[in-house]
């Protein structure tokens, strides 16, 4: 058996990449809510200057990286490979963003689970030594995922309580072989699940079994409890979905307590800014971690985070013909001493 296997679906990163650089961008919304405070770069302009809502989106990407690589003080060209993904067909957002880079490129997608992904497979690449260098990011926009997976903006459509609003912002980690805490220490391979909802409106729903599942076996196979974290933070489940995995730990036995929290329900101030059940889209998570969760890291408030960023694996066509969403959670520890 692999050494660095832990039970079934978790590694051990023996040599653990430390964040280079970071950089987290939001817009005018997000600007807006708790954590303004904790972003690089907040756009008022949501059409960051472009002519369509994927241009804005590939034109934000863009700004996340090169201020990544300029807080890492390396230049594009120095990376050994770039791990990206969103939530447009084809990941257009992220392939129109790095075009111009001439770095080798692997297009993610993992819904909004796609920033704990690329996080999780650039740490195996430099811990592997196929690398030394590596970017990990994503971003989400509210108008083109609208576009694509619900209504033209002009529609005008009304949300349900369940419903979350899609966030519009960039995460960008530059990991490296050698560089200062927080280190990615564990890694845990979500399984796609199906609970069987079919509600396009109630995503929280769809992911909250994936989140149980994955952070159910993180904590079996390494052997670390809820309790060994600062905090145990999930990716985009929202109010709701954040209140039905409680639950459904609290089934398995397990207790979160305290220490979680979600980026969804944490990224918003639901009630007075109008956004039901909260944040989602790829941004979500990846703009929360890339900022508010390293500056607290950085600062001393935390030590160890587990970070479980989930996503629903939805097509718009597929849910048309009746078919139901799966979902998917993906973990990662990131602490600040490499054990």
């Amino acid at each position: 058996m692999c050494a660095k296997r832990m039970g079934r679906q978790s590694l051990l990163i023996e040599n653990p990449p430390g964040v280079l650089g970071s950089a987290s961008i939001a817009g005018r919304k997000e600007g807006e809510g708790p954590l303004k405070r904790s972003f690089d770069y907040i756009c008022r302009d949501a059409w960051f200057g472009e002519k369509s809502w994927e241009k804005a989106e590939s034109a934000m990407l863009k700004k996340c990286f090169s201020t990544a690589c300029e807080k890492a003080g390396i230049p594009p060209a120095e990376l050994d490979c770039i791990l990206s993904g969103d939530l447009l067909n084809q990941c257009a957002g992220s392939a129109y963003a790095l075009r111009d880079t001439g770095v080798p490129c692997l297009g993610l997608y993992g819904a909004c689970s796609t920033m704990a992904e690329a996080l999780c497979l650039a740490a195996l690449l430099i811990d592997g030594g196929a690398a030394e260098k590596v970017a990990a990011l994503t971003s989400s926009h509210f108008c083109s995922a609208e576009r694509q997976f619900r209504y033209p903006l002009e529609y005008g459509s009304v949300r349900t309580p369940s419903s979350q609003w899609t966030v519009t912002g960039a995460g960008a980690f530059i990991l490296a072989r050698g560089a200062d805490a927080p280190y990615i220490t564990r890694v845990t391979i979500g399984r796609i699940l199906d609970a069987g909802i079919t509600d396009t409106s109630n995503m929280g729903a769809a992911m909250a079994p994936a989140a149980c599942d994955t952070l159910s076996a993180h904590f079996k196979d390494t052997g670390r409890g809820p309790d060994y974290y600062d905090a145990v933070i999930t990716g985009d489940l929202g109010i709701t979905g954040s209140a039905l995995l409680k639950e459904l730990m609290s089934a398995e036995g397990i207790n979160l307590g305290a220490a979680h929290m979600d980026c969804g329900a944490i990224i918003y101030d639901a009630e007075r800014q109008g956004v039901c059940s909260g944040g989602s889209g790829c941004g979500c998570s990846a703009s929360v971690m890339a900022g508010y969760v390293l500056d607290n890291m950085r600062s001393g408030v935390w030590k160890r985070v587990l970070f479980a960023a989930t996503g629903a694996l939805m097509s718009p066509t597929v849910s048309q013909q009746g078919e139901s969403i799966p979902g998917i959670c993906h973990a990662m520890a990131l602490e600040m001493e490499a054990c």
